[in-house]
């Protein structure tokens, strides 16, 4: 009795001891992974890597993790607008989860079969991206977007200065949009259309009520999904499958 007593406190500590080498592993294997995507992304700071599972020893012999996730605070994303200029976007909060990470034994390289995610776009953000500009909609009358907010109900409130025969209109123009993704690119797409005080065609009016704003380059080629209006801003889901993290 004594003996089996000895043998399960051994296999206690053992246990004790390889749970603490599997935290002590997982947590160097983290810090590791979230330095090489900070360098291969070209990220300003390091983001948060947690990998998921237990044991994590036993996944490392595999080579092959279960699930790794991933969150990037600020991601600076390379845009082309309307407009086709060529510039940035800051992407809030971009949380992604990876399933399946194959690497190598070297840890040079990682790449997960499936991956979903989220990401959050600011209003501020989309419109200082999509770089509205007074647009002449007909002689004599200029309107240009200045605003984009909440509008409820999964919509965009889209508010719009005009001005006619160089009267500026004393209140904002504001009409609700319905916004989307089609590829790589946010469209934003009103759902009527606002009362500029004259009688101009529906194309003419929306050259300045709809945009559209493409956003590429995202962590290991991940891809936009769904994109909904939110309170603050656009709330995106992403995925991809065959995303490289590493390498």
């Amino acid at each position: 009795m004594r003996a089996l007593r000895i043998i399960l406190v051994v296999a206690v500590i053992l246990g004790g001891l390889f749970v603490i080498a599997d935290r002590v592993a997982v947590g160097f294997a983290e810090d590791e992974a979230a330095n090489r995507i900070r360098t291969t992304e070209g990220l300003a700071s390091t983001p948060d890597v947690s990998i998921e599972g237990f044991p994590f020893l036993t996944q490392a012999l595999g080579g092959e993790l279960d699930d790794v996730k991933i969150g990037i605070k600020d991601y600076e994303a390379s845009t082309s607008g309307t407009n086709d200029t060529v510039s940035t976007i800051r992407i809030d909060d971009l949380n992604a989860e990876m399933h399946g990470v194959v690497f190598s034994g070297s840890y040079s390289t990682a790449t997960a079969t499936t991956a979903t995610g989220t990401a959050s776009i600011t209003y501020a953000e989309l419109l200082k991206a999509a770089k509205s500009e007074t647009t002449e909609v007909t002689d004599g009358v200029t309107a240009q977007v200045v605003g984009l907010s909440d509008g409820g109900n999964g919509k965009i409130k889209v508010t719009v200065e005009a001005t006619v025969l160089g009267t500026k209109v004393p209140e904002p123009i504001s009409v609700l949009s319905s916004v989307s993704v089609e590829g790589d690119t946010v469209k934003v797409h009103a759902d009527t259309l606002p009362n500029l005080g004259v009688d101009l065609a529906e194309n003419t009016v929306r050259s300045v009520t709809d945009f559209e704003q493409k956003i590429d380059q995202l962590p290991g080629g991940i891809q936009l999904d769904k994109v909904v209006a939110a309170k603050g801003g656009v709330d995106i889901s992403v995925k991809g499958s065959d995303i490289r993290l590493v390498g």
